[in-house]
């Protein structure tokens, strides 16, 4: 109902979840007008290249049905045999205008919208037997532009229909002289010169019918700002939500983190603030950072350090540089290879000097 009473508190596009949403509970656009136009061209297709071959289909049965009705008997099955036959011959010959007519109200549904099946547009609604909401359908805007859209449709398709029979009239007196079948020949031509005029017609009623469809559901589904701020907290996840999600990422990386400063060769700090620690093993391009912090993080990393026997070796500038610059897991750039080779030297050499 808020939708509805509310239409100017509406200003933002509906979300791709919404138009979803509405599609799925049977919300659609919906011209009748383009359906009937699919229902008429079906009509038009039948009319114009199937009635020749399913009135042939149809009259031979049943004439010989009447040649031979003083034959039939009527006692037993034989004359309901006979109904049975002429009906499964009359549902093979009609079966194709049949599937025709199928696919042209199917085609009308299918270019306006996705199929899918649903029963919500028949649940039964206390707006739908509400006299007072049938009087506002009736006595609304949408109502006056169908009844105008009626009206007028009534008008220029009646034109169609008169500019398309009207050389027919000079051919009045000739018709009268002509068979039964050359008159069936005559009918179905002028019938369809007249369902050709009126699907012309009815095109350009059909896209402007579907274009006005289209506007007036595109904002009915509109949402206000308050709407769109709740589904983006349904969708993504209110702040508190994602905070917290971001902290237990964080633990997580800090942990796999400090699992891989036993691992380091040297940790590089800046006695109070910075720790870095890097890895260099034989092979590698350059040092590599596997784990880096500051303050409190940084007093965790040596601590773990010292706790491995990991060598820590004090160099502000580099320090600093590389915990500004460099990722985790990511080599450092050329720019530090030197002070970073000095201090691996260094620790190095120490090594070399504590295995003798």
């Amino acid at each position: 109902m808020a939708d509805e009473q509310d239409p100017e508190d509406k200003t933002e596009d509906p979300t791709p979840k919404k138009i979803d949403e509405a599609i799925k509970r049977g919300d659609v656009v919906k011209s009748q007008e383009l359906s009937t136009f699919f229902v008429l061209s079906a009509a038009t297709v039948f009319v114009a290249f199937l009635t020749p071959g399913v009135s042939r289909d149809l009259a031979k049965p049943l004439a010989a049905f009447f040649d031979h009705a003083g034959d039939i008997s009527v006692d037993g099955r034989v004359l309901d045999d006979i109904y049975i036959h002429l009906g499964l011959v009359m549902a093979g010959v009609l079966g194709l205008p049949a599937l025709l007519f199928l696919a042209a109200g199917i085609g009308g549904s299918a270019i306006q919208h996705r199929l899918l099946f649903t029963f919500e547009p028949l649940a039964p609604k206390l707006s739908k037997v509400s006299p007072l909401a049938g009087f506002k359908r009736i006595f609304s805007i949408e109502g006056a532009v169908n009844g105008l859209k009626g009206v007028v449709k009534i008008v220029v398709v009646g034109i169609a229909m008169a500019m398309a029979l009207r050389p027919e009239l000079k051919r009045l007196d000739t018709i009268v002289a002509t068979d039964i079948v050359g008159l069936m020949v005559v009918i179905r031509d002028a019938a369809v010169k007249m369902m050709a005029a009126v699907l012309i017609v009815m095109a350009f009623v059909a896209g402007l019918d579907y274009l006005f469809q289209y506007r007036r559901w595109y904002r009915r589904l509109r949402m206000t700002r308050e709407e769109l701020k709740e589904e983006y907290k349904q969708t993504e996840g209110s702040p508190e939500i994602k905070g917290k999600i971001r902290q237990m990422r964080q633990a997580r990386a800090r942990k796999r983190m400090m699992a891989a400063v036993p691992k380091a060769t040297v940790v590089v700090t800046n006695p109070t603030h910075y720790s870095v620690a890097l890895q260099y093993e034989d092979g590698m391009g350059a040092p590599r950072v596997v784990a880096k912090g500051v303050d409190l993080v940084a007093l965790k990393i040596r601590e773990v350090a010292t706790a491995n026997d990991v060598p820590i070796v004090e160099n502000p500038p580099l320090a600093r540089a590389l915990h500004a610059q460099v990722d985790i897991d990511a080599e450092i750039p050329e720019e530090h290879y030197k002070a970073a080779a000095e201090v691996i030297g260094f620790v190095m050499r120490l090594k070399k000097r504590g295995g003798r």
